[in-house]
């Protein structure tokens, strides 16, 4: 048969190849404040929501189904989310449903480890002090994490030693709007 002539036979083999083990696990990080407001927002896969008003949208949804939970994970339109919340910030990670089985306990622990590593990055970069206006104040930091961790989709790294050594970043230091005003 052909794909004219049997077309759920064709949808069907097209969705197994689609949902083969990738490299480009992550589809989506995104933080929200505690009202659904979008602070930083990273979609590597430009098909699965491709102006800002899908994102916005898919974001929404995203939040009101997981604000008020006590869950890690959730299922939405497709997707695998974790996430995670600290006083008035919202961390997701978005990667896709495997069909295998055994694969979907795979991909769920890869992206908890994505989360993870971005969490206690940003902690340490925060000095532990993750919440909104500390977030908004060291923004180049946080962008830096995002993409030492995740490129294109692709994880990179989910140490979140590493991380920091990659982003050169130390407690110590000065925070840059600080080295800015000292010279």
């Amino acid at each position: 048969m052909t794909a004219q002539t049997c077309p759920r036979q064709h949808q069907r083999t097209m969705d197994s190849t689609s949902l083969e083990p990738s490299l480009y696990t992550v589809k989506a990080v995104f933080i929200l404040d505690n009202d659904g407001n979008r602070l930083l927002s990273k979609y590597y896969d430009k098909e699965l929501y491709p102006s800002i008003k899908e994102q916005k949208n898919f974001e929404k949804n995203v939040f009101n189904k997981t604000h008020k939970a006590d869950n890690e994970i959730a299922l939405l339109e497709g997707m695998t989310i974790v996430y995670k919340s600290s006083i008035d910030l919202f961390f997701y990670v978005v990667g896709s449903v495997q069909e295998k089985r055994g694969e979907q306990g795979r991909a769920d622990l890869m992206l908890m480890a994505v989360l993870n590593c971005l969490f206690e990055s940003l902690s340490h970069i925060l000095r532990k002090n993750v919440e909104r206006r500390c977030l908004l104040d060291n923004m180049e930091g946080v962008f830096l994490v995002v993409d030492e961790i995740i490129d294109g989709g692709v994880i990179l790294e989910s140490d979140p030693q590493q991380v920091l050594q990659k982003v050169n970043y130390r407690v110590d230091d000065n925070p840059l709007s600080e080295q800015s005003v000292l010279r």
